[in-house]
């Protein structure tokens, strides 16, 4: 069986992929940082259903806890075949010259610290293979000026990890992909962003004319994770409407 932790894990991205790859057949860890109600809510829904899954509390940019976030998964349902880096903050929409100090620290920390740690810990388990999707974002080639380039910035580093670490770790057959969201309807306009119809404002502009949805992005999430995908590695699929 497939044993796939995905971190960010209860609502957004993060809880449509998990729904996604439990359907698929895969044992799934929901990884969730302060929600403990809908991480709840995810497992409830994928257990309902036949699936297998269980949610673990973890901040990613702390080593022991994702240390103990991997041994949770691998003690409950088993040796970790999976990892999908979705972890990640925002900060509120604004001039680089505002940006607050403290937020730029975070948002390094959860979304390049963070996925180092989880990558790290995921290469260093899966001694049969394994693959890791890597949650970057199309703001990695598009800049969002005047919104969040520090954000674009950490995820730029993103790609850049996905590079490195598909060439690393191919000899030990564990594969390395990103997927690249675009504007998606998720609440991660609302408490990051501070524009709760951000999706709304920006979705149209794309040649596709509209936001995506989570279940688009989870999706590719699923495919690079699976069989099909067998030899996809260092592959990145944008999921971003055109843009």
């Amino acid at each position: 069986m497939k044993v796939t932790i995905v971190t960010g894990g209860s609502r957004g991205i993060g809880a449509a992929t998990c729904r996604r790859l439990a359907a698929a057949g895969h044992a799934v860890a929901v990884g969730y940082r302060s929600d403990a109600v809908a991480a709840a809510t995810v497992v409830e829904e994928i257990t309902a259903s036949g699936g297998q899954a269980l949610a673990i509390q973890v901040e990613t940019a702390d080593a022991a806890q994702v240390k103990t976030l991997f041994e949770t998964a691998e003690a409950k349902l088993g040796p970790v075949t999976g990892l999908v880096n979705n972890a990640g903050v925002g900060s509120r929409i604004g001039r680089f010259v505002d940006l607050d100090e403290q937020d730029l620290r975070r948002v390094v920390e959860v979304n390049v610290v963070g996925a180092v740690l989880c990558a790290r810990e995921a290469a260093r388990r899966m001694t049969d293979g394994g693959s890791i999707v890597n949650v970057s974002s199309a703001a990695a080639t598009l800049g969002s000026p005047n919104e969040y380039p520090h954000y674009a910035a950490s995820k730029a580093a993103v790609d850049a990890l996905t590079l490195g670490l598909s060439k690393e770790l191919g000899p030990e057959k564990i594969r390395v992909n990103t997927v690249q969201p675009g504007v998606i309807f998720t609440d991660f306009h609302g408490t990051q962003s501070g524009e709760p119809g951000r999706a709304d404002r920006v979705g149209p502009s794309a040649p596709l004319g509209r936001a995506g949805y989570p279940d688009e992005v989870a999706a590719a999430i699923a495919w690079l994770l699976s069989d099909d995908a067998s030899y996809v590695t260092g592959a990145t699929i944008r999921v971003a409407g055109g843009r």
